[in-house]
Order: C-alpha cells, then sequence, then structure tokens
C-alpha cells in the first residue's frame, strides 16, 4: 500500500481549486472546507439540524431520502462519524454502501487508483462520504466526481469538518450565539481532545507527546471551571478524561455532542441533496 500512498499523495499536491462557497444553496455541493461557510449557510444549517433533532427525538419516520444511496467511503477507523452518518442517511429514509478499510476489501487491494475508486462509487451512489488519512484526499475526490457531491469526513492532519459543523452547533445550542461580535463575554467551554496516535512517525514520538499531557478531572472542574461552562470531546477518551467527569452536567460530549453529530449531519444530507426547503 506505501505505493497507492506516496501516488496519493503527489496527486493531491497538485490540487489548489477553491472550494465552492455555499452561498445559501447547498444543493449539490462538496463539503470540503469550512471557508465554504457563511454565518448565514451555517444558520440555515442549524435551523434544520433543530428539525431533525425534534424528529428523532419524536421518533417519527422520515422518508426524505428514499431512492437515494450514499457511499460510505472510510479509508480509516471511525466509531462516531461512521455510524452517524450511516443513521442518518437511515433516519432520512436512504439507503447506504457502507465500506471500511477500502484498500483492504475493495479493488484498490489490486492496484486501482483512488480517482477510479472514486468513479467507481460515483456511478452507485447519489453522495459519497469519504474519510481518509491523507491530507487533500477529499479535494481528489471531489474533483473526480462530477456528477454528485462529496463530503469530507476527515482527510488526516487537516479540518474534519463536519466535526467542526457539530461542534458550533453543540455551541449554538447552548449559547444562542454564531457571530463573534454577539458572543458574551463569558462564555465558556473547553474542548479536550486526544493526542492521535495515528498521526506520529513512531511510538516513540507518541509517548513523548502523552507524557507531556494531561487530564481532566472533577478535581480540576471544580477549581478552574464556571458553573455555566460546558466541556466537549470529539471522542474517542483516551486519557483525557477522568469518567468520574461524566456525571458532571457540564460534560456534553455524550449528553449531547455525540448525538448532535446525528442531527446535523441528517441536515447536511437533506440539504446537499436538494431534500430541504432552506425557506421553511
Amino acid at each position: 500500500m506505501n505505493q497507492v500512498t506516496a501516488y496519493l499523495q503527489e496527486k493531491t499536491k497538485a490540487i489548489v481549486e477553491e472550494s465552492k462557497m455555499i452561498n445559501g444553496n447547498f444543493k449539490g455541493k462538496d463539503i470540503v472546507s469550512l471557508d465554504q461557510f457563511s454565518v448565514d449557510d451555517l444558520r440555515i444549517l442549524f435551523t434544520l439540524t433543530n428539525k431533525m433533532k425534534q424528529i428523532v427525538v419524536n421518533k417519527e419516520p422520515l422518508h426524505i431520502l428514499a431512492g437515494n444511496i450514499v457511499s460510505l467511503l472510510f479509508f480509516e477507523p471511525s466509531s462516531r462519524t461512521f455510524s452517524s452518518f450511516a443513521a442518518a442517511v437511515k433516519r432520512l429514509g436512504g439507503q447506504t454502501i457502507e465500506i471500511q478499510d477500502p484498500e483492504t476489501v475493495t479493488s484498490v487491494n489490486k492496484g486501482e487508483t483512488f480517482e477510479d475508486t472514486i468513479r467507481t462509487f460515483e456511478a452507485y451512489s447519489d453522495a459519497i462520504v469519504l474519510r481518509h488519512r491523507i491530507v487533500g484526499s477529499a479535494n481528489l475526490a471531489a474533483k473526480t466526481a462530477t456528477s454528485i457531491p462529496v463530503i469530507n469526513a476527515g482527510d488526516g492532519t487537516n479540518e474534519h469538518r463536519t466535526q467542526t459543523l457539530l461542534d458550533l452547533y453543540t455551541l449554538y445550542e447552548k449559547f444562542g450565539r454564531l457571530r463573534e461580535e454577539d458572543i458574551p463575554g463569558n462564555c465558556d467551554f473547553w474542548y479536550w481532545t486526544r493526542i492521535q496516535k495515528e498521526r506520529f512517525a513512531s511510538l516513540e514520538e507518541y509517548l513523548d507527546a502523552m507524557n507531556n499531557g494531561f487530564m481532566v478531572t472533577p478535581e480540576l472542574l471544580h477549581r478552574y471551571a464556571s458553573k455555566d461552562m460546558i466541556l466537549m470531546d470529539p471522542l474517542p477518551r483516551v486519557a483525557t478524561i477522568d469518567p468520574a467527569v461524566d456525571a458532571d452536567e457540564r460534560a456534553v460530549y455524550f449528553r449531547s455532542q455525540i448525538r448532535n453529530g446525528l442531527y446535523t449531519r441528517m441536515a447536511l444530507l437533506a440539504l446537499l441533496l436538494g431534500k430541504a426547503d432552506v425557506n421553511a
């Protein structure tokens, strides 16, 4: 697989095409960068996210993606992103093609190029959700798949766009603000995340980084955190937050943040596939 990785790294370096701005029109757009979103775009997305949340909470059936198929191509392990996208499609009445570790279970293993793999799943589906370890792979996929939207579900050390969107929604839900100038000065949140072992060149480098990390404990919260703050973590939890913190109402990673991933991705899929009225 080293030859495949080197080839893809070289290809992604050559892509300099800017992402298309949303500008209030989500239909058919690739989602590869947070910079595509204006405050008004976020407001559209989060208004629909609120509705999706109520639909799920009330267990209302939805069929707006009936007849649509979304391919999930995950070249890296994932629990929450993979599962929430799969659940989002099915909650909306659509179906999925779910491929985890394509380098092992698809023709990539036989030497097929990344572009040809993307073209193959473009032929079978109405959108592609891609997770890859190489920065720029989502841009390459978006350039290759010209007839359907591609959603970046994480490309190496680059942005994790939909994670950022769900995190912003979690903050919006708590504080009711989107514009920086509207955010109160006492807005208080902590964002904890693991040191990503898979991004280090060696185990020694990873262990050195781990030695410089520290964990959120009940004592740390009691000493430094305000009573109105929230504690977020994109998970998985690996030596980041003491499980004793989970019972604290300010810890929202299991309480709301993880669920907001489902609601936000439902809203995003509905908008990209043209199944939501942004003026409703």
